[in-house]
This record gives structure tokens, sequence and C-alpha cells, in this order.
């Protein structure tokens, strides 16, 4: 199944740098894993701001639950999932 996910992070300014710089790091290495199995499809930033749009493709809802609970900056996010299906006149999957 495809989803769309927006993410919007929202970091208080009293988090230790140090903390939050390998909370960033972490989370970059898990994206990256989840891009290269194929699972974290697209990933794009929103400019102008500390979120971003991505399609992930999974089995179902939970296992993209799943993920985004396991996500470093989880606990920051505000997550917005939509569903999505092919479109009939779509030429590419």
């Amino acid at each position: 199944m495809l989803f769309m996910v927006r993410m919007d992070v929202a970091v208080p300014h009293d988090v230790d740098q140090a903390a939050l710089d390998a909370l960033k790091a972490a989370e970059k290495t898990q994206a990256q894993a989840l891009q290269r199995a194929g699972t974290w499809r697209h990933l794009w930033r929103i400019a102008g701001r500390y979120a971003n749009v991505s399609i992930f493709d999974v089995a179902d809802a939970g296992q993209l639950h799943e993920i985004l609970l396991g996500l470093p900056l989880f606990p920051f996010m505000s997550i917005e999932v939509t569903a999505l299906c092919r479109h009939p006149s779509a030429i590419d999957d």
C-alpha cells in the first residue's frame, strides 16, 4: 500500500544541541536505510519549513505506524497520513 505522509517537526528550544544532533544523525541513517529498502519511496522537503512530504510503500497501515513510531525524531513530529491508490489516468506506477 502507498501512503503519503506529511511530517512537521517542532523541536523545543531547550533541547540539548548535542542530543538533537545525535537524533538528527540517527534519523538520517534510518531514513536512508528505508529508502534503500524501497519502503520510503520518495522524500521531499517542504520549502521554508522543518517538514517533509514522503511516500511510503508498506504492507499495511500497521507497518507504516511501526515505522513512524520508530523514527528518532517522532516525539517532535506532527504527522498527517493519507492512503493512496492508483489513478486510472496515470501512465506510470
